[in-house]
Parts: C-alpha cells; structure tokens; sequence
C-alpha cells in the first residue's frame, strides 16, 4: 500500500491518479466504515481501477479543538495499518492545516480533488461533509461532475449504528467486548516503554510503563489483556493497569502492564497492548501488603480470563 501526504502541491504519480476513492477520517476503522471500503474496493475492480483511500491528520477535531481530552481511538499509525487490511492500493494523506481549514468546499474538489488525484469516483458515508463550514457533501461531488456513491450508515443487530462516538462511549466505560464488537478487531494501545518509578519491580511485579499520548483514554482500572512487542509474533498475557495509581497520585495517566512469564528489559521497545476485559476499577490500598495482595488476586483473575478464553 503506498502512502501520500496531499498538499496543493503534490503531484501523484500516473499509477494512482484517477484512483477510485473512499473518503472520511476513519477514526475507529470500525464495521461501518470496513462496509464503506469494501463497496469502494468493489467499485474500484469493476473500473479496473487503482482502490485509494483519503483521510485527514491531524483529525479535523484535534485542529480545531485541541485542548479537548484525548479522543483518537486509531492514532495515525494505527488507523493505517487499519485501512491496510482494507485491501487498498494507496492512501491519500491529506494535511489538516489552516489552509485545507479554509478552503471552500468547491475549491477543495477542484483544486485537490480533480486537479491533484484525478477524481472520477468517489464512495462516502451518508454523513460525511468536507470543506469550510462542513459545507460540502456528496451532491458537492456531483455537482462538479464526479461519480459519488453514498452508503448508508450501517447497524448492527439491535439497530445501532456503528459510530466513533458509540465506541468511544463503550471504551471509557470499559467495555472492551463490546467496543471490539462494534470496531471487528481488537482495540490496542501503541506506545514505547518509557522509564517509570520502578515500583512496581521492587514489589515483584515489573511493569512496562507507556503514555497515552493522543489515544483516548478508556475507563481507568486493571484489564486482562495481551502484550506484543514489536518485531516479536508471541502475545504476552498481562495485568494491565491504566490510569493515575491513586496511591501514588500520578498527574498523567499512564498504562501499566506486568507481562506474565516474561523476564526481560523492554525500555525503550514499542509495544501493542490489547486490554480485553476491566477486572476492577482503581482504587487506594491502606500500605504496599494490601496492593501487593490485591495485583496477586489480578493475576490469577488475568490467568482465569484466559484459561476460559484461549
């Protein structure tokens, strides 16, 4: 899958110009928007055509609201290796800047649409506007002569619609099951190990130690989950503590995992961290004997979650 960051400027070589397009932010890559991209993909082959997709970063809110908490369920790397399983030959990043801010929703079809991509064909959920003011919709589209195909919103068995704003509403309240439900894989967490207080190792529980940066923040407390380290295929099962460990009274949450049956140094690795369950909420114990007791009963119950889930 190739990759181009869009400005006015780029010039997109001939084997992708003239692309059939799937277009949103994508922020969840969830199972409407894999139905979207899989018309796209379909409508793509019958034109015998390049499959592209165009997404903005940073996302639109994050420009426009940036002291708004975390939000991003797919930060950027994530989302990309997302829409990689989508099949797609290339992905059109475009930079949300004040500039594509301001731009009018009829000058960016013209000026970025058809004159930088060759847009002919364009697929986009029903909800999807673009330009200043959010102005632009799909009847944008066909009014400057591009083939716009728009797909409902796609629900699930109950009649909910798969959403963004549904899933990150199930992940701060901690329902990982039924986030991954809705989104068709498991949510992980990226980040690099950093050097923590090293407390957890004095009390015999080391633990890899990540920010959150611009990932939301799910609902703090201990999950089962999986761990796999970059460059390695092993999942690792771990007790994963997210939050500001009240007994310590971190200012930052931060993601605590402790690897079972792992012995090793991971400072400075990047991990995926895969929380699957909430054990418990966090809470404040009276002296360390009480904590230590308490992430032993979090390992067995990691353990137990696993052991009734291979």
């Amino acid at each position: 899958m190739e990759i181009f960051h869009v400005t006015q400027d780029t010039i997109i070589p001939p084997p992708f110009f003239g692309a059939v397009v799937a277009m949103g932010n994508f922020d969840a890559v969830h199972k409407g928007h894999q139905s979207l991209l899989t018309i796209a993909r379909a409508h793509a082959q019958e034109l015998k055509k390049p499959f592209g997709i165009i997404t903005f970063e940073p996302h639109p809110r994050a420009f426009f609201r940036p002291q708004d908490p975390a939000f991003r369920i797919t930060p950027y790397n994530l989302k990309l290796d997302r829409l990689k399983e989508s099949g797609a030959d290339v992905v059109f990043v475009f930079a949300f800047n004040d500039a594509l801010a301001h731009c009018t929703a009829d000058d960016f079809v013209t000026k970025y649409l058809q004159k930088n991509l060759g847009l002919t064909t364009c697929i986009v959920g029903a909800d999807f506007h673009f330009g200043h003011e959010r102005k632009g919709s799909a009847a944008t589209l066909i009014h400057h002569g591009i083939n716009c195909v728009t797909v409902d919103l796609v629900k699930d068995t109950n009649g909910g619609v798969y959403a963004a704003s549904r899933i990150r509403g199930l992940l701060q309240s901690g329902l990982m099951m039924e986030a991954n439900d809705l989104l068709g894989w498991q949510w992980e967490i990226r980040g690099e190990v950093i050097k923590g207080d090293q407390r957890g190792r004095k009390i015999g529980f080391p633990t890899a130690n990540m920010r959150l940066g611009e990932t939301l923040h799910p609902g703090f407390g201990v999950y089962a989950g999986k761990v796999k380290i970059k460059g390695e295929e092993k999942d690792y099962l771990a007790a994963i503590n997210i939050g500001i460990r009240p007994m310590f009274e971190s200012k930052i949450p931060l993601l605590e995992a402790h690897l079972l049956d792992f012995h090793g140094d991971l400072y400075g690795q990047e991990l995926r961290v895969c929380p699957l369950i909430k054990l418990r909420g966090e809470a404040k114990y009276p002296d360390l004997e009480a904590l230590i007791a308490q992430i032993e009963k979090d390992c067995a119950a990691t353990r137990d979650f696993f052991a009734q889930n291979p």
